[in-house]
């Protein structure tokens, strides 16, 4: 959520910002005349409640003096009314301002490159060469359905399309994953460990910018929860409405969880294979940190986020999101991106983003300096790495050309020394 004072006093500014969003200004239109609405109103209230104390020291004047007071006592009762009336209004008026102002995305950072699109999205490094295959790459759900891995039929049966039954070797090798990237934030990256609920509140689920904006997109619940679309949402929310200290920044936490995401918007998108599923898992990354050191710091998270790909071997890129591309709550964004061989192309993996105190101020999250003065946190988070899409890259860029897969060395010690996948290999 942006400053209301701020954007009061740059409203040209924010304008431009949506425009390079690509969206219109229909939106902060309606909430300068939201804003302009209730101000009158509240200076109407003020200037009513002003007279309505002169009345009252008036009438008791005239009590005193044994005056009759009648006309005066008729205009304080009108002005009762109306002030009753102003209240409602004025709280209808608030309560619809506070709403659209959660749809207001946040401004650009300075850095952000222009453009209407992906297209327009900045290359800034690429790591590891692609390998050249002396035989056609097959796409993962081939290979995964050869070594007996990967259930896609079983998963629509048993849920609906879009989900998948891992297996055998598929389930270690996913699990593997997960412990590798665990270990790896935790044990040489410095972060916290935490094993959030996977489900969660509106309050929370409001705290990091899903709701209300992206209702459709989530799995809702009873007892007002919601499955999480990313463990973002609860560990981000973990220090909601506290302060903290300034000595206790910066914060890193660490966290597994599957996700939940209906993919309301990505009807004939990469519909089969894992790529994209309505339940995956994620390793994710979450930063409180100082706001003079938030962009330092999301550098060194996708350094974090990159060492995984690193270790396993896999070639990748990092790109910049341009201003049409953002997330709606993020100011700057770093997409990486790793080599699919099947597609001949590279495929987002992570996102990293600096939400600077956007998240913060939904959510409350403030912290009290050496001075004493209460400032907004700044919130950072990335895929550290979404785990399917890591398994996907190992099978295809590791396939070989009898249909086996080899292991990435660094995995073996968590696959029980398992080498190479094969059909045959059976795992209990």
């Amino acid at each position: 959520m942006l400053d209301w004072k701020w954007v009061r006093e740059h409203r040209e500014d924010v304008a431009e910002a949506l425009r390079k969003r690509g969206m219109g200004t229909e939106l902060l239109d309606t909430l300068f005349a939201l804003d302009e609405k209730r101000r009158a109103l509240q200076r109407e209230a003020d200037a009513l409640k002003q007279r309505k104390n002169q009345l009252a020291k008036t009438i008791g004047a005239l009590k005193r003096e044994g005056k009759d007071p009648g006309m005066l006592l008729a205009e304080g009762e009108e002005i009762s009314g109306r002030l009753e009336s102003i209240d409602r209004e004025l709280k209808e008026v608030e309560e619809e301002w506070k709403e659209k102002l959660l749809f207001l995305p946040n401004i650009p950072h300075e850095s952000v490159p222009p453009g209407n699109g992906e297209e327009d999205n900045v290359e800034v490094r690429r790591w590891g060469e692609p390998r050249e295959f002396t035989f056609p790459p097959r796409p993962h759900w081939e290979i995964g359905e050869t070594l007996n891995i990967l259930d896609f039929e079983r998963g629509a049966k048993i849920a609906s399309s879009r989900f998948t039954v891992l297996k055998g070797a598929g389930a270690l090798l996913e699990r593997a994953l997960i412990n590798f990237m665990l270990d790896l934030h935790t044990l040489k990256h410095g972060y916290r460990e935490i094993f959030p609920p996977f489900l969660v509140n509106t309050k929370t689920m409001t705290g990091t910018g899903q709701l209300p904006k992206f209702f459709d997109d989530l799995y809702h619940c009873q007892d007002d929860l919601h499955l999480i679309p990313t463990a973002e949402v609860p560990v981000t929310n973990l220090h909601a409405d506290e302060i903290l200290e300034e000595d206790d920044l910066p914060i890193y936490y660490v966290a597994y969880s599957a996700c939940f995401r209906r993919e309301a918007g990505s009807y004939g998108k990469d519909v089969r294979g894992l790529i994209r599923q309505h339940q995956f898992n994620k390793v994710e990354l979450v930063k409180f940190v100082h706001p003079d050191t938030s962009y330092d710091e999301l550098e060194e998270l996708v350094r974090d986020a990159e060492e995984v790909l690193e270790l396993l071997g896999l070639p990748y890129r990092v790109v910049t999101l341009c201003t049409a591309d953002l997330g709606f709550a993020a100011a700057k964004t770093y997409d990486i991106e790793v080599w699919l061989p099947s597609q001949g192309r590279y495929r987002e993996i992570s996102s990293c983003s600096n939400f600077e105190d956007f998240q913060a101020r939904r959510a409350n999250i403030r912290f009290r300096s050496h001075t004493g003065k209460l400032h907004y946190v700044h919130t950072l988070n990335g895929s550290g790495l979404a785990v399917g899409r890591t398994l996907v890259a190992i099978l295809e860029n590791y396939q070989q050309e009898d249909g086996t897969v080899v292991v990435p060395e660094v995995l073996r010690r968590y696959m029980h020394g398992i080498e190479i996948l094969t059909p045959e290999l059976e795992v209990k």
